[in-house]
């Protein structure tokens, strides 16, 4: 299922967080290279990344974020773009939550 969507993040944070990582000299330069080509496939096919079963979605985003969904799309160095997907009519938008480093993701998740 090919479907495009519009790309948001879910809050100021989130996105302010996003820009500094491209002002960076570290290695943080690299992960915002490797976020907006994320960014670029998500925007061009919603449903790329990998669905986290309903079971699994950790209890801070329900709360915070009101989603029903959570997608993982897996970038390089075992980090993880984690986002959600709505559909309002006939467009989809695909909504960013956080990026995390293996170790923090499999803690979230309790693996």
């Amino acid at each position: 299922m090919h479907k495009p969507s519009d790309i948001y993040f879910v809050d100021e944070n989130v996105k302010k967080a996003f820009e500094e990582l491209k002002k960076s000299r570290t290695e943080d330069k690299q992960l915002h290279e490797w976020i907006s080509r994320a960014l670029s496939d998500i925007q061009n096919n919603a449903f790329c990344g990998v669905q986290i079963p309903k079971k699994f979605i950790p209890e801070e985003y329900t709360k915070k974020y009101s989603i029903k969904n959570l997608w993982k799309y897996n970038l390089p160095n075992a980090w993880r773009l984690l986002y959600s997907i709505e559909g309002r009519e006939v467009k989809i938008i695909s909504i960013i939550l956080e990026w995390l480093d293996h170790k923090n993701y499999e803690r979230k998740f309790k693996y």
